[in-house]
């Protein structure tokens, strides 16, 4: 039982950089089935470059787009926006960015393992006019019209043989730089973000533990009082179908309550609220609303708010 608790709390613990490494190996052997089963080059010099240039980015915008729909924070802010009005300005902005930056971690694997892969690169690039300028550049006057018959090898002459496999070789050269060149930057640009949303965090690194560790239990608390309420609710009004009476009274939250706490969270200095349940309790006890003012700000590292929600923690 220790041990399992233990394997729990490392799970909670690094939560998010688990599941982050859990879409990228899905993604990366995804990609390695894709170009292995189901890719199939048409070693030609007008579908090279479109069919290349389909299986490698189309399904990246697929996942992309896919990320956005099991986004939480994504769902957060467009339910009902329709009908309260939507975030607009640097707000909506900043929100829309973190989002995407978190979604585009599945398509960049797929690009980055495909590129490293070379496949689909060069199929696509065999098809490209302007590359094969390049290529040729200097070399048998037979390469223009032997680069799109790159990827298959097909050829039986030994001369042209040796003249395809060159171009293979240099085709495969350039994808694995290109792939190696977007792993580095994605990392650089990936740790300078998190160093300026750390420095630029207006609490402490302990407060930011307990502050995560708070969200988890209001998180799994929730739940567990969600469902008891609609639990005995709905039993209270089955009872009263069957039995012909009137339901006791039960005291559930308005629609204006539910709004107030599932609108996305916004930091305000002079007042220290770890969630927006826990700003909506806290002012309704002093009659006051809980929606933003202009001293509330969105701070990028404080994103973790909204990204929780009762589907998310509470079943670990």
């Amino acid at each position: 039982m220790e041990k399992f608790r233990e394997v729990l709390n490392l799970h909670l613990k690094h939560r998010n950089a688990l599941g982050y490494g859990l879409v990228s190996l899905l993604t990366a052997g995804g990609e390695r089935i894709f170009s292995t089963a189901v890719f199939r080059c048409p070693c030609s010099a007008a579908w090279n470059l479109p069919y290349g240039l389909v299986f490698l980015l189309v399904p990246a915008l697929a996942l992309f787009l896919l990320g956005f729909v099991l986004s939480a924070r994504t769902w957060r802010l467009l339910t009902g926006c329709c009908a309260r009005g939507c975030g607009a300005g640097l707000r909506g902005a900043l929100v829309f960015a973190q989002i995407s930056a978190a979604a585009a971690v599945a398509p960049l694997t797929w690009v980055a393992v495909a590129l490293l892969g070379g496949a689909f690169y060069e199929c696509a690039a065999s098809g490209s006019e302007v590359l094969a300028r390049h290529l040729c550049l200097g070399r048998d006057p037979r390469c223009a019209a032997q680069l799109p018959l790159v990827p298959c090898q097909q050829a039986q002459a030994p001369d042209v043989k040796e003249l395809q496999t060159e171009l293979q070789k240099e085709l495969t050269a350039h994808s694995q730089v290109l792939g190696w060149v977007l792993i580095a930057l994605v990392i650089i640009l990936l740790l300078i973000f998190t160093s300026i949303s750390r420095c630029l965090s207006p609490v402490s690194y302990l407060q930011l533990k307990f502050w995560k560790i708070y969200l988890q239990q209001e998180q799994q608390i929730l739940k567990s009082q969600a469902t008891e309420h609609a639990t005995q609710l709905a039993k209270e009004n089955i009872k009263c179908f069957f039995e012909c009476s009137q339901p006791q009274e039960y005291n559930t939250p308005s629609i204006k309550a539910w709004q107030q706490i599932s609108s996305l969270y916004t930091f305000n200095p002079k007042e220290q609220y770890y969630s927006t349940l826990h700003k909506y309790v806290n002012k309704n006890q002093k009659n006051q609303t809980s929606t933003s003012s202009e001293e509330d700000a969105m701070v990028p590292v404080l994103g973790f708010v909204d990204s929780s929600d009762m589907n998310s923690t509470a079943d670990l």
